[in-house]
């Protein structure tokens, strides 16, 4: 009998983000291959959740578990009461953090460890919480769920954790959000982004020093150094906390353009990526890359980093540069000059992006919750 899954979805923020793309997708192809559900959320999510998984026990938790603090607080003590509610036989954190009074099977999805190799130099105490947190989680769930291969190493390198408690599941791309856009679409947010028609490159991700911003703006900046048609940088997504940021953005020429929109819509995304010529995500460190397969998926040219699991990604259907700001020039030159080249990149990123899908991603969580309850139970048995 297939085991009663408990997804504990509170961590999911507002903006919904990777975080809540991850979810979204686990969640209805679950569903779709008939699991037996259940969904803690934050209130504001709750009819999200039942029109997502129609069927599958939704249950909202306190207004305050907007705040993360209290959030946190209630993981520990409200969250095992809510798994015996619905009755329960193994609960999923899709996020680092977990009760560690559970009486039940618990599985952890553990994103990357970037933490421990890049902390984050403004937010020290986040930074040694969240490190806590994941040590705890890998040393007492019953199972960890990673997105790639090079987590997976990381994971056991950096924290001695066992590779026989760690399942490798993919990340999905949603192909009905993120295909190729009408000219329609592009030519919709070249316009909500000031463009109107004017060329450009995109980045999509959170300001966060492992994401190597300030090194994509001085790269783009000598890219561009000549250029009598200069496309724009278009830097797209959550604020952040690098201060470097800032300061290369002060050293941009004023005959050069950066947009930074802030949150664009999911549907905005795919006239985004697709409307780019090149989407650049030069990370020096990524769990598994997310913004990088569902830019292939709207059929782009990517210009990414060989750091950790990007190449998992992205194959050889992407350019690559090192995170300096002298490749980074070099790889886009290359790329703004030879519109061949990126169109083959676009079509061979299209082909490789629908290997991946959520329907698989999913199939590997059912089998992990099915070891981790198999493996519950027999460290249960005397």
């Amino acid at each position: 009998m297939a085991p009663r899954i408990l997804l504990d979805a509170t961590a999911v923020p507002a903006d919904r983000g990777g975080l809540g793309r991850y979810v979204d997708g686990l969640l209805y192809a679950l569903h779709t291959q008939g699991a037996d559900l259940a969904v803690a959320c934050q209130r504001a999510d709750e009819k999200r959740y039942r029109d997502l998984v129609p069927g599958a026990r939704v249950v909202a938790g306190p207004a305050a578990l907007a705040h993360r603090a209290t959030r946190l607080a209630w993981e520990q003590s409200g969250l095992p009461h809510v798994a015996e509610r619905v009755g329960a036989d193994v609960i999923h954190l899709p996020t680092y953090t977990m009760p560690v009074s559970a009486v039940l099977p618990t599985v952890v999805t553990i994103h990357d460890v970037t933490l421990f190799a890049e902390p984050e130099p403004h937010d020290p105490v986040r930074t040694s919480y969240v490190k806590s947190a994941t040590r705890t989680a890998a040393r007492r769930a019953t199972r960890l769920i990673v997105p790639s291969r090079a987590t997976r190493d990381e994971l056991v390198r950096v924290l001695g954790a066992d590779p026989a408690h760690i399942d490798v599941a993919y990340h999905g791309v949603d192909h009905e959000v993120f295909h190729r856009p009408s000219e329609a679409e592009i030519k919709q947010v070249s316009g909500r982004l000031g463009l109107h028609g004017r060329p450009y490159i995109a980045y999509l991700g959170a300001l966060e020093p492992r994401k190597n911003v300030p090194n994509l703006i001085r790269g783009w900046v000598r890219a561009c150094a000549g250029r009598p048609d200069a496309p724009a940088l278009v830097l797209a997504g959550a604020g952040g906390w690098d201060d470097e940021v800032d300061a290369a953005l002060a050293t941009v020429p004023l005959d050069l353009r950066v947009v930074r929109p802030g949150y664009l819509p999911w549907p905005s995304l795919r006239g985004l990526f697709g409307g780019a010529l090149v989407v650049a995500l030069p990370s020096r460190g990524e769990g598994f890359g997310l913004p990088v397969l569902e830019a292939m998926s709207c059929g782009a040219p990517v210009l990414t980093t060989r750091r950790g699991p990007l190449p998992e990604v992205g194959g050889d259907a992407v350019a690559y540069t090192e995170p300096d700001p002298a490749d980074i020039a070099d790889a886009l030159s290359s790329l703004i000059d030879d519109p061949a080249r990126r169109a083959d990149l676009a079509e061979a990123a299209q082909t490789r992006a629908r290997e991946f899908s959520w329907s698989a991603s999913a199939a590997a969580h059912m089998a992990s919750y099915r070891r981790a309850v198999e493996q519950y139970a027999a460290s249960h048995t005397h």
